[in-house]
């Protein structure tokens, strides 16, 4: 019996040893005490649990890529090449990776637009609406830059137009344009320069926003909707540990069910080593997530006055961009007559880039 008492006294010893230096007890006990509003709005706090998953997938799934992968005009899609017929389990790897990515997107958008339309940014959540759109943009950064690193024809073609259109914007355009290929054309130095983007330089901005993401939304906890009864809505409420985490779990273990059979069965192809000199394939198209501004970049004409149609397609574009990022200072007053308008001008974007998006893949 004496060696297990012994025991005990060095675990106990070793317990309050790490709570003094850790706070570990100060953690379980806001654990504890935290809840979170059960409403017909709580399915949406589901999706932001469903980001940290699919970040975190994409993590250690590029991890392992990054083993095998060589940025160079001659290695890297060859390496790739590698990594789906050699390396055990590599074409297992590079699919979940790749479609996680497509996940984590979705997710992303559908994440921000039921803010959008349920108006979680309320007062005093401004930075934590703002925070979300900066993560947007670092994950579709994520998928742009990720797209050459295979190297092939489509991935040349698709960086050659995708770098070309900040050329557009007026005084900065073309330095925009140069410092995204690392010189006047896609080259080896644009290959090496996105995939330090996409493995040091995104990921270290993204884990940072996350970390200040989630400070934000525990210390200002989850919104109720509009007009709410706060007293009513604190009845209804679940501890979030562990009542809303395991359900939380069973969200994941269903996703992550989808992406690995979704992985398994449609893998990404690989196209042909990019040949620099070749001329593009026809029928061009971005990712899905980009198809919406494709095609609303093809709607304008090549010039409106003596302006350039790229030049006010792109000026909208930003200009939408700007307006969304402020959007929690610009609706004020969500429960009157101008939070309903702009309400309604969610719904207006989801058609119309759906409307787009489709009409680009048939065109």
């Amino acid at each position: 019996m004496k060696p297990i008492g012994s025991l005990k006294r060095i675990m106990a010893g070793l317990a309050a040893w790490m709570e003094e230096r850790l706070g570990i007890e100060a953690a379980r006990d806001f654990l504890r005490h935290k809840t979170v509003p059960q409403n017909r709005h709580t399915i949406w706090s589901y999706t932001g649990s469903l980001l940290l998953l699919f970040f975190s997938i994409q993590v250690v799934t590029g991890i392992i890529l990054a083993f095998y992968y060589r940025p160079t005009l001659e290695e890297a899609n060859k390496s790739i090449a590698r990594i789906m017929t050699e390396v055990p389990l590599g074409w297992v790897i590079r699919s979940v990776h790749f479609w996680s990515a497509t996940f984590m997107i979705a997710i992303v958008f559908v994440h921000l637009l039921s803010i959008w339309i349920i108006k979680s940014y309320r007062k005093p959540r401004e930075l934590t609406w703002m925070s979300g759109v900066f993560l947007l943009v670092f994950t579709l950064a994520f998928g742009f830059t990720g797209y050459l690193l295979p190297w092939d024809d489509l991935s040349l073609a698709a960086t050659k137009v995708g770098t070309d259109i900040p050329r557009s914007i007026p005084v900065v355009g073309a330095w925009m344009t140069k410092f995204l290929r690392g010189g006047e054309d896609v080259s080896g130095d644009t290959l090496t320069r996105f995939f330090s983007f996409h493995v040091s330089i995104l990921p270290l901005l993204v884990l940072a926003l996350i970390a200040f993401h989630v400070y934000l939304i525990q210390k200002l906890g989850m919104s109720l909707p509009v007009g709410a009864d706060e007293k009513e809505e604190a009845k209804r409420a679940i501890p979030f540990w562990p009542n809303f985490v395991f359900r939380e779990m069973i969200v994941w273990l269903i996703l992550f069910g989808v992406l690995v059979t979704i992985a398994v069965f449609w893998p990404p192809s690989l196209g042909k080593s990019a040949d620099l000199m070749a001329p593009a394939p026809e029928g061009i198209k971005p990712e899905w997530y980009f198809l919406f501004l494709f095609q609303t970049l093809k709607i304008f004409p090549a010039k409106i006055l003596f302006i350039s149609g790229d030049t006010v397609a792109v000026s909208l574009i930003l200009l939408g961009g700007i307006l969304f990022f402020f959007l929690p200072l610009l609706d004020n007053r969500p429960a009157g007559r101008k939070g309903k308008v702009i309400t309604w001008i969610a719904f207006a974007f989801i058609l119309y880039a759906v409307a787009m998006s489709v009409w680009s893949l048939l065109g």
